[in-house]
């Protein structure tokens, strides 16, 4: 049996895209009968799943710390998946130094710098631009931790595109894994509630993530131009860690509810007419926006909503920028039928064509397969992986260093 070591940024939690990112992955693996230890620095919280109950092995590690030496010789995994470039910046030369055959692959979630450096051109009221992006430290020390690693986890297409012709990666060591999600067939169609059946817009998302919150914002304006237009429509809102700013925003005489987090995110979207996600920053593709396809709810969004989401297929519902047009698709879609059943449809081509987990993880299991075979020339040929690798250019490694002997 082949074990994987994963080192994550935080423990798992299903109230989030990456949470459910993540339990994607521990399924490949363990359909695949590996041996898996989830890892993490990280405090546990309330929303933390019990991995153990999954079959899988928890532990704690250190930051800084050579204890972590110890529990790499001790563990020799076989592949460490590491859960964003801040976990290989931190661990990732440890893992080289003393388990130096094992299989290194970063899980990326999302590009880091494309969200961070989107989100500081908007706040200084600028267009979004690849000067910018190039301009970005988070960019190089991202896409550092990508070129040290054997295999990069690239989400979106439009990802992939970015990291092959401006940063100009080789595409040998990226691979695009989207969501591996469930094919939709006449049984699970017929679960859904009709179009009737459903009422209210729905808008869900963890408010420890920056657009989430922004995009809340922005449908308190928006609200406003549907609820005038709708005056029975509510809107609710949904997301762990709403903070103050967020709470504020309840007002149930206007239809704007804050409902807090929900306990099961599937049934809530299930039974909504309609997804709003005005999200102005990002990266990746939107956890919620899968969610609402897999529950047959259309939805509205914007062009960074529906990024590198859907191919060349139309969207299940509207992709719109200027939100006074925003507002009105919203009405149009939670008002005619047979729009809101065509977009739905829309929706079940995307699952089925973009995310179908059977197909993505057989192509997903041979590659690994593949790269460790021939690990050695696979290496050999990402020069520049093993330039940063150099012990010269470790910066990260003698931080960490001077950081544990400080700690003493």
């Amino acid at each position: 049996m082949q074990q994987l070591l994963i080192i994550g940024y935080v423990w798992i939690e299903k109230t989030t895209g990456a949470g459910n990112r993540m339990l994607q992955l521990l399924n490949v693996f363990k359909n695949q009968n590996y041996t898996i230890t989830f890892a993490t620095p990280a405090q546990k919280t309330e929303n933390s799943l019990n991995l153990a109950e999954l079959g899988v092995e928890e532990k704690s590690i250190e930051l800084n710390s050579s204890s972590f030496d110890d529990f790499i010789k001790e563990q020799q995994p076989d592949v460490v998946l590491f859960d964003r470039f801040m976990m290989e910046e931190q661990f990732g030369w440890r893992v080289a130094e003393h388990c130096p055959k094992a299989l290194r692959v970063l899980d990326t979630e999302d590009l880091h710098f494309l969200r961070k450096t989107r989100h500081q051109q908007l706040k200084k009221g600028k267009q979004f631009s690849i000067e910018a992006l190039l301009n970005s430290d988070e960019a190089k020390r991202e896409i550092a931790a990508i070129l040290r690693c054997d295999m990069s986890l690239i989400i979106s297409t439009y990802e992939m595109q970015l990291l092959k012709d401006v940063f100009k990666v080789d595409e040998s060591i990226l691979y695009h894994l989207p969501f591996l999600l469930n094919s939709i067939d006449e049984k699970v169609v017929k679960k859904w509630k009709s179009f009737e059946e459903r009422k209210h817009f729905v808008f869900i998302g963890n408010f420890f993530h920056a657009p989430n919150v922004d995009a809340v914002l922005q449908l308190k304006t928006i609200w406003k131009t549907i609820r005038k237009q709708l005056p029975e429509a509510e809107l609710h809102i949904y997301g762990a860690y709403a903070t103050q700013q967020i709470q504020q925003l309840h007002k149930p005489k206007e239809g704007f509810i804050i409902k807090g987090f929900a306990e099961d995110a599937l049934e809530v979207v299930k039974s909504a007419r309609v997804v709003l996600a005005p999200i102005r920053f990002g990266a990746g593709i939107k956890g919620k926006l899968a969610e609402a396809m897999e529950c047959g709810t259309p939805s509205v969004t914007t062009s960074i909503g529906a990024e590198g989401m859907h191919g060349n297929l139309p969207w299940n519902g509207f992709i719109e920028d200027d939100f006074e047009k925003f507002a009105n698709k919203a009405k149009e879609l939670y008002t005619y039928d047979i729009l809101w059943k065509k977009s739905q449809k829309k929706g079940i081509a995307i699952i089925n064509t973009i995310y179908d987990k059977e197909k993505l993880a057989f192509s997903f299991v041979n590659k690994i397969k593949e790269i460790q075979e021939n690990l050695e020339t696979h290496r050999t040929q990402n020069f520049l992986g093993s330039l940063l690798q150099h012990q010269t250019l470790q910066a990260t490694k003698f931080m960490s260093k001077w950081i544990e002997e400080k700690n003493k």
